[in-house]
């Protein structure tokens, strides 16, 4: 690092914690130690604790309080959901409807129930990352049993016509999920008029602690409540309605309500706040760096999130060389950029392979500065300048790869 400051940009992947978060955790890791399926008073102080943290978190995205259930992580809730759904409505039917642009999280437990015979299909996106709705409908059969898809892609940032698919999934009478861990608490969400069933989300999003998630499911006018259509995944002792039964983590859980509390106070305002860091850094870039394009929607897209592509160069040399400079930044998804291979997301908004490897993503957070993006955007063009230099997929240097192919490239 050549500078003492460190900027960092990959809120997407994970935040740091809120002074205030970390107080909250901090107090209860002291005085609320108690399981909370305990009948003494330590155990019932516990309990407390969390029914008015499920009361908070429900209050943010209009819910009702008892149809919160707290998991390990927004991957768990995630599975819970899908494999729970698929397992307990094996005799209904075998389809599920996703996307092309899902995290991990959903995808790949939907790819494990393929050995089990449930069928699924992925709809297309388009060059935004958005699914078409009549494809949506098209693609029902009365075999559907459930609709998973993203609130806001963790990649590209564009948030899904949410309204509107919930409509659709009401209609035909089909259970809507979706994976919100990105927009949670950045977007106002309200699963009554989105026609929400099953929502997933985490802590550690949100300036709270890692290895706190929740799924939200409903309960009301769904099927004669959640038990009729979901089961747990896990078996143990009582713990979360035996939905999750471990014992349940009450100051991960108090820390997860103290930050979903804080960013439902604060969200309309931070949002504008990085909305117009997000337009400057874009603006900036497509304006002063040559061969660059944005990826997502410009304007229906999280307030926090630039993804942009750089031609003839690689996306993690990028990352590498602003890391020198003090600035953490990612290609995409934190959970697969250690992969060699393309981004799934970029390649089904239509890119071709070797572009897909040159792109950059900047997520700011609650703590990013207006001095930080400055500081990003005197160091970037430098960055790009240095690489391209270097780099053999340059447009001027093209000549060194004549009669030879490009693909064997990483």
């Amino acid at each position: 690092m050549n500078d003492s400051r460190y900027v960092y940009l990959d809120n997407a992947a994970t935040t740091p914690m809120d002074p205030r978060v970390i107080e909250e955790i901090t107090m209860h890791f002291n005085k609320t130690y108690g399981n909370s399926m305990s009948l003494h008073s330590a155990g019932q102080k516990a309990a407390q604790k969390l029914i008015k943290s499920r009361e908070i978190i429900a209050e943010l995205i209009n819910a009702e309080r008892d149809d919160i259930f707290f998991t390990g992580s927004g991957t768990e809730a995630d599975n819970i959901a899908i494999l729970g759904v698929a397992n307990k409505n094996k005799n209904r039917g075998n389809h599920i409807i996703t996307s092309a642009i899902e995290h991990h999280a959903v995808g790949n437990p939907i790819k494990q129930l393929e050995k089990k015979g449930i069928e699924f299909t992925v709809l297309p996106v388009d060059k935004y990352g958005f699914i078409d709705l009549n494809e949506l409908e098209s693609a029902i059969t009365e075999k559907t049993i459930l609709i998973s898809i993203m609130f806001a892609n963790n990649e590209i940032g564009t948030i899904q016509p949410m309204k509107e698919i919930g409509t659709i999934a009401k209609k035909h009478n089909i259970l809507f999920h979706t994976d919100a861990v990105q927009a949670f608490g950045k977007v106002p969400i309200d699963v009554n008029l989105l026609n929400i069933d099953l929502l997933s989300a985490s802590a550690h999003k949100l300036y709270g602690p890692k290895g706190v998630g929740m799924l939200y499911i409903r309960n009301k006018g769904v099927k004669e409540g959640w038990g009729k259509f979901i089961e747990p995944i896990t078996y143990g002792g009582g713990h979360e309605r035996d939905m999750r039964p471990s014992t349940v983590n009450v100051p991960g859980i108090a820390g997860f309500a103290k930050a979903v509390e804080i960013a439902k106070k604060e969200l309309h305002d931070e949002a504008e706040r990085q909305i117009q860091l997000r337009d400057k850094i874009i603006k900036w870039v497509l304006e002063n760096i040559s061969d660059s394009f944005l990826h997502g929607h410009p304007t229906k897209r999280l307030p926090n999130n630039v993804n942009i592509n750089f031609k003839y160069i690689e996306g993690e040399s990028i990352v590498l060389d602003l890391d020198m400079e003090g600035i953490a930044t990612s290609t995409g998804s934190a959970c697969s950029s250690r992969s060699l291979d393309p981004s799934h997301v970029l390649l089904a908004i239509g890119l071709k392979p070797e572009d897909a490897h040159g792109s950059l993503r900047v997520s700011l957070g609650r703590f990013t500065t207006d001095e930080d993006v400055d500081y990003l955007l005197k160091k970037l063009p430098q960055v790009i300048e240095r690489l391209r230099k270097l780099s053999p997929l340059n447009k001027d240097v093209e000549y060194m790869f004549e009669g030879e192919s490009q693909d064997h490239h990483h």
